[in-house]
């Protein structure tokens, strides 16, 4: 059995996320040949020197999981989706989807109908499930069917399709997984086969035994850079998977793809934080984000207290 995570590493997840989040912001929706004769990636995670770097809605829903979770011990869907509205910042970059239903949320309305109507009657097929989980994945990862039950259940205030949740249980067990992994050799095939025994839909299944037949560092054309789940979510898995024992490498290559760059750096961030902690995430980064009412001190808060639950069983 693993050793239980850190509070290094709650913190390495959560400041994790958000530095590579915000690094990705300014980026987002460039294509990746473009990007990297702007940047490069590299270039761009060097040379922040003291801008200041602000998350997207990646980071700010992200952190209403982890409010939820502090104040229940479990995804409360009705108190994630409030978290979720009263969290609400449209500054932050929120897709149409989500300003919908957090709109709905915050308006009394029935947002559960909206969640599973929306985008052509199908729900959402989307990242943003994904993106936001990786914390429930670390505070569970004693027990990974937990995992992947808290994850379905968060992903439900905006997230019906099969895909969109099936990419949060993923993401989710990747935390997980990336957590016990740390104070040990990375066993990249081990990595990927325990998360193709939690795969549910078929596309997820073909992509990670296709990631299975890839040397590390081969082209993750296959996976995509969009806004949807199953053109993302396996991109930035890959990205971690490959450079598991370096966060700045992890998240160039993420963010080097250009695109949805802010979700793909966010997702590779928070799995290299859960592994690597706090302490290997470059100190310059960390400084230049965000200071704030949610900013820099109280995702060390959030991390803090979510590491004080997991000590608690």
């Amino acid at each position: 059995m693993s050793k239980p995570p850190t509070l290094e590493q709650f913190q390495g997840c959560l400041i994790g996320q958000a530095v590579a989040d915000a690094l990705g912001a300014p980026w987002e929706g460039m294509p990746g040949d473009l990007l990297a004769e702007l940047g490069p990636a590299e270039r761009i995670v060097a040379h922040v020197e003291q801008r200041e770097l602000r998350y997207t809605d990646d980071t700010q829903m992200m952190i209403g999981v982890v409010e939820t979770l502090l104040a229940h011990g479990t995804i409360d869907v009705d108190a994630l989706a409030a978290a979720f509205a009263e969290n609400y910042d449209p500054a932050r970059g929120y897709g149409s989807g989500a300003r919908q239903i957090i709109s709905a949320i915050g308006a009394g309305e029935d947002w559960r109908c909206l969640a599973a109507t929306i985008f052509n009657g199908e729900g959402s097929l989307g990242n943003g499930a994904a993106m936001r989980v990786a914390p429930l994945g670390v505070l569970f990862s004693h027990d990974l069917e937990r995992v992947v039950a808290e994850a379905a259940r968060s992903s439900a205030p905006t997230h019906t399709h099969p895909i969109g949740i099936d990419s949060a249980r993923l993401l989710a067990v990747a935390a997980a997984l990336a957590a016990r992994s740390a104070r040990k050799r990375f066993k990249r095939g081990e990595f990927l086969e325990a998360l193709l025994s939690y795969a549910e839909t078929d596309e997820f299944q073909w992509q990670i035994d296709h990631a299975l037949q890839l040397e590390p560092f081969e082209s993750l054309i296959a996976f995509g850079n969009s806004v949807e789940a199953h053109r993302s979510v396996m991109t930035s898995i890959v990205c971690f998977c490959d450079s598991p024992d370096d966060y700045s490498a992890a998240i160039c290559r993420a963010l080097g793809q250009g695109n949805d760059a802010d979700t793909l750096a966010a997702m590779t961030g928070a799995l290299a934080g859960a592994r690597l902690g706090l302490a290997k995430i470059p100190t310059q980064l960390v400084q230049c984000l965000e200071e704030g009412e949610q900013g820099r001190s109280y995702l060390l808060i959030l991390a803090e207290r979510l590491w004080q639950l997991a000590k608690r069983g």
